[in-house]
């Protein structure tokens, strides 16, 4: 994609009807972000357990979770990228050690299509992300992990007001990785 007109693109929450186009979108965007040396077998596997369509008709119907995605208009309309927002206490004794015991909102997700990137449509949807966050769970504190090998989504994330706190190892499909844990200071 050379050229997107920002004007002609939307952010909006998410529905059932969304799952198969997200899932489709998250088995190609999810492989970009996981570190080097993380087998293809893994990753295959994290992306059939946790980013299948059940799993996003399941995030979009939650109370607890705000899915939003972000398109270009159609017919048909094309979604550019997604963001998954829960409401929790933490579970893992790093993210708790940094962030709070208290409950939270996590970023869980953030992928755009690659062809979008670049183009401001990641920052429009971690700006709606922001403001979903406030809606779904006003004062509490909104963090988020990343592997701690990507340091140009650690930039985008410090360029939007989050601050390195701490460290978490996540797991993908069996594998264990090393994740920084960041914080919306704003």
């Amino acid at each position: 994609m050379t050229h997107l007109d920002l004007s002609t693109t939307r952010v909006r929450a998410a529905t059932s009807d969304d799952a198969e186009a997200l899932a489709g979108l998250a088995a190609l965007t999810f492989p970009l972000a996981c570190p080097p040396g993380a087998s293809a077998d893994a990753i295959a596997a994290h992306v059939a357990t946790q980013l299948s369509p059940d799993r996003f008709r399941a995030w979009a119907a939650s109370a607890a979770h705000a899915l939003l995605v972000v398109e270009e208009p159609g017919p048909p309309a094309r979604p550019l990228g997604y963001a998954l927002l829960v409401v929790g206490v933490p579970d893992d004794a790093d993210v708790a050690d940094a962030v709070g015991r208290d409950e939270v909102v996590e970023l869980s997700k953030i992928y755009v299509h690659p062809d979008a990137q670049g183009t401001g449509v990641a920052g429009a949807l971690l700006g709606a992300a922001l403001d979903a966050a406030t809606v779904l769970a006003p004062g509490r504190t909104l963090w988020l992990g990343t592997n701690g090998l990507n340091a140009r989504a650690q930039a985008f994330y410090r360029k939007h007001g989050f601050v390195l706190v701490g460290e978490r190892t996540y797991v993908v499909g069996g594998e264990r990785h090393s994740d920084v844990v960041m914080v919306h200071s704003a």
